[in-house]
């Protein structure tokens, strides 16, 4: 470059000011966004929330008939039980519905909507039964397991039960699941209790996960698992009975089929006989007697008449 009027810029000319730090402003902006995308939005599919939600370990919301697609599409695939989500805080992955817990949240009613527009509205409202506040980004919320019931966090600490609010179900305090964390303290919390019920044989909603290693053994040796059924040789003659491999349950019907098939069975044996009596017909026995133009036939001649003048004496 050179010799044409122009100039190389330097870096300094270019970057006037260095890269700064996001203000406390500009970061909680920026998480309140993504908490309001993450309360309205599936986060395997990216849709809007419907009920029945369900949520993971971690506090994530799914549309149940997005998990039940992505598990029904694995398991056909041969994937195993792995489903990714595009979420980081989901580390281990959903095998089944035993993984997951169905939240149950508590519509807001407003006043002049009937239940057809509460459907078709594009983000229900949930409220806690409680203190009667909107779940969503501004509140803190969490569920019990295994019931699923959500509230807002300050009415469980309040109140300090050691049962369900609504359906008086117990539940631990570790069983207590924040919706949604953003603080590095519940999500060590949550990721601590998901470590001891996997020890302990556990999944998230408290029950055992479902035993495979069955259904895989079957799928690796389909013919040790279903032998084909070897025939009696003393039950060859016999017409099969249609009633008792459980096709035909009436006994009367049953019995008219059997009668139905071995007369069936009769009139095949004697058309076979038939057939074999037209074919040796065909053919001559040794020990049949031979007429006169048979003796003096030979294989030129045979099957053609020989005129008696020219027989040969």
């Amino acid at each position: 470059m050179g010799n044409d009027g122009g100039s190389i810029p330097k870096r300094r000319e270019l970057v006037k000011e260095a890269a700064k730090d996001p203000s406390t402003t500009q970061a909680k902006e920026t998480q309140n966004e993504q908490q309001e995308y993450r309360w309205s939005n599936c986060a395997l599919s990216n849709q809007p929330l419907r009920p029945p939600v369900v949520s993971d370990w971690a506090g994530n919301l799914y549309n149940k008939d997005a998990v039940l697609e992505s598990l029904i599409a694995n398991s056909s695939s041969g994937g195993g039980d792995l489903m990714k989500s595009d979420n980081e805080a989901t580390r281990r992955p959903i095998g089944s519905l035993r993984d997951v817990v169905e939240v149950k949240f508590q519509v807001e009613d407003e006043e002049g909507e009937n239940e057809q527009q509460q459907r078709t509205s594009p983000v229900p409202k949930w409220v806690c039964p409680i203190t009667n506040k909107t779940l969503g980004p501004g509140v803190k919320a969490v569920y019990i397991v295994p019931c699923g019931h959500a509230f807002a966090e300050s009415a469980v600490k309040e109140i300090a039960a050691e049962t369900c609010l609504q359906c008086n179900e117990p539940y631990t305090a570790a069983n207590i699941i924040p919706i949604l964390p953003t603080s590095t303290t519940e999500k060590t919390r949550t990721k601590s209790r998901i470590s001891q019920l996997h020890e302990q044989g556990l999944t998230h909603s408290l029950k055992k996960p479902p035993n495979n290693t069955s259904n895989k053994k079957r799928k690796k040796n389909p013919i040790a698992n279903n032998p084909e059924p070897v025939p009696s040789p003393n039950n060859n003659n016999k017409p099969p009975n249609p009633a008792a491999n459980g096709v035909i349950h009436n006994p009367s019907t049953a019995s008219l089929t059997a009668r139905v098939l071995s007369e069936e069975q009769d009139r095949a044996k004697k058309r076979k006989q038939a057939a074999n009596e037209n074919v040796k017909s065909l053919f001559s026995s040794g020990n049949a007697p031979s007429s006169a133009m048979q003796k003096h036939a030979d294989f030129m001649t045979r099957g053609f008449s020989i005129p008696a003048a020219g027989a040969k004496r």
